[in-house]
């Protein structure tokens, strides 16, 4: 089944998803699979990006699929620099452990993972929809850095839509822990990182929890600023991820 719910959220991230109208198209048939360049049009432009299909992708089944949000370093538009960190450093490593389509967009230099470039990364989605067959109960938000803060940001917005989210040393509004209450979260932080201090992934935990959410918070002892390595390094944490499925959000109709 294609995502083609995801279009209704392109413009302005609204903080309600329309149904669809008509029964979505199918994903057209493709053979491609591994690490591969993509281009996708929005607002004007061309924007360059990377999907990871595994080399056992079949359409017959839906896949899970990961959007993963980058850190503020790989930035550009070349369309690959973010596959040099994070999710797919770990895909090269251990592809067997995330049995999932990975997006991976990338922002504008200068740029954060809200507003337009929050849009661009659905939009990425979307058209990856297209392509292949993807499971919208198991779509999964995961971001390092500016990208954890895009996690944080688009969670909230979005509550609901993401069977999980994974902010690795972001940060966030702690304004916005109700609506992010009811999504299964697991964030993990350095103690020791002085890029983006430990304190606010303390907080946003403890916001969430206080509004009786659900999130497991990893926090490495002395770990510096890039402890993704270790995160995504961890079999346990994607066994726990692709065991969760999307329910509705507080107080959504059935």
């Amino acid at each position: 089944m294609a995502l083609s719910w995801w279009i209704a959220v392109m413009v302005g991230l609204s903080l309600s998803l329309q149904e669809p109208q008509s029964r979505p198209a199918e994903p057209e048939p493709t053979s491609a699979t591994g690490f591969l360049y993509k281009t996708v049009e929005f607002e004007n432009e061309t924007y360059a990006y990377c999907v990871y299909v595994p080399p056992e992708y079949t359409p017959q089944k839906p896949w899970p699929v990961v959007l993963f949000l980058h850190g503020s370093g790989e930035r550009g538009r070349d369309g690959f620099r973010q596959t040099d960190v994070g999710i797919a450093r770990a895909i090269r490593r251990h592809r067997d452990w995330i049995p999932a389509v990975v997006v991976m967009p990338q922002c504008r230099p200068n740029a954060g993972w809200v507003g337009p470039m929050a849009e661009l990364a659905l939009r990425c989605v979307e058209q990856t929809s297209q392509e292949y067959h993807l499971d919208p109960e198991r779509v999964y938000l995961t971001g390092l850095s500016l990208g954890g803060a895009g996690v944080w940001y688009m969670g909230a917005r979005l509550p609901g839509q993401f069977a999980a989210l994974v902010p690795v040393c972001g940060f966030g509004d702690m304004r916005n822990a109700a609506r992010l209450a009811d999504i299964p979260i697991w964030c993990f932080h350095g103690s020791a990182d002085k890029r983006v201090p430990v304190e606010r992934s303390r907080e946003m935990v403890a916001a969430i929890q206080a509004a009786g959410g659900n999130v497991t918070y990893t926090e490495y002892e002395g770990g510096s600023h890039n402890v993704w390595d270790r995160a995504f390094a961890n079999p346990k944490f994607w066994q726990w991820l692709f065991a969760q499925r999307r329910e509705p959000a507080r107080g959504a109709s059935p």
